[in-house]
């Protein structure tokens, strides 16, 4: 799906004490975003774009759970870069792609994270009602943990990344009916045992989710501003759930590029289009 690249970089010991954000700072500059305290915050990020952070990516972490407060919850994907082996949510690594802040709330003690290959991993009191239920089809359905941030009335913060990145849109195409279905197969443990399941997923290239920035814009429902020395957006699920449903109701391929476009993830997306009965 839809991540920037992670990088051993991330990584990287030596911090500009000097230039670096403390988790203090950072806590007010999400806090004057519009993160409430008690919120339930999705959050798809790209640490290389915030760096550097006095403590790294726990100390941009930290900054998080203390602009939503203890009565708030911080929750970001989790799952891992291959389906073709049970997930397990106790050794799994997150898919680099998802950047080192996801693999860094997982391993945090108060973290909660799915058992399931489309996982969550959250930290705060709905924690576990957000990420332990049980796995759907497609991956980002009513009922997935994206799917619950939006029954929550959740935010979600696009931390240094795009709408590409946006997770609540694949909720968004499901509700907004869009018609592709792309065949995929995954294993799961049942009973202790490997077993393959095949399901289909509205997938395709994605780049063309940022369009829904536009839709948001034109009805002013996107907060921006500074982050450490990244950029950041806040929604609610809610607004983008409803803004981005009603285009696929009108247009239920938009986010497909044309069919000259050479696209080979969109061609196939169109294709179980015209593949259905």
């Amino acid at each position: 799906m839809e991540h920037e690249p992670s990088s051993d970089l991330e990584h990287a010991p030596l911090i500009d004490r000097k230039n670096a954000s403390s988790s203090t700072v950072l806590a007010e500059q999400l806090t004057e975003l519009g993160v409430n305290q008690g919120s339930v915050l999705l959050v798809h990020s790209s640490y290389r774009a915030i760096r550097p952070v006095i403590g790294g990516p726990a100390g941009l972490l930290d900054a998080l759970l203390s602009a939503v407060g203890p009565q708030g919850t911080v929750v970001m994907p989790s799952w891992g870069a291959r389906s073709d082996v049970p997930f397990d949510r106790a050794s799994t690594a997150t898919a680099t792609d998802l950047g080192v802040l996801a693999e860094t709330l997982w391993h945090h003690p108060d973290s909660v994270r799915s058992e399931h290959q489309f996982a969550f991993a959250a930290i705060g009191p709905q924690a576990r009602d957000i990420v332990e239920g049980e796995i759907t089809f497609p991956p980002h359905a009513p009922g997935s943990p994206v799917g619950i941030v939006h029954d929550l009335d959740g935010q979600v913060l696009l931390l240094g990344v795009g709408h590409d990145a946006n997770t609540t849109i694949h909720l968004a195409e499901i509700v907004g009916a869009a018609p592709y279905r792309v065949e995929k197969t995954i294993v799961l443990l049942e009973n202790g045992r490997p077993v393959s399941r095949t399901y289909g997923e509205n997938d395709h290239c994605c780049a063309n989710f940022v369009m829904a920035e536009q839709w948001l814009d034109a009805e002013r429902l996107i907060r921006r501003g500074r982050v450490g020395r990244g950029t950041a957006q806040l929604c609610r699920s809610r607004d983008i759930v409803r803004v981005v449903g009603d285009r696929i109701r009108r247009d239920p391929l938009i986010f497909l590029h044309s069919a000259v476009a050479g696209c080979e993830e969109c061609d196939h997306a169109r294709a179980t289009v015209s593949a259905t009965p």
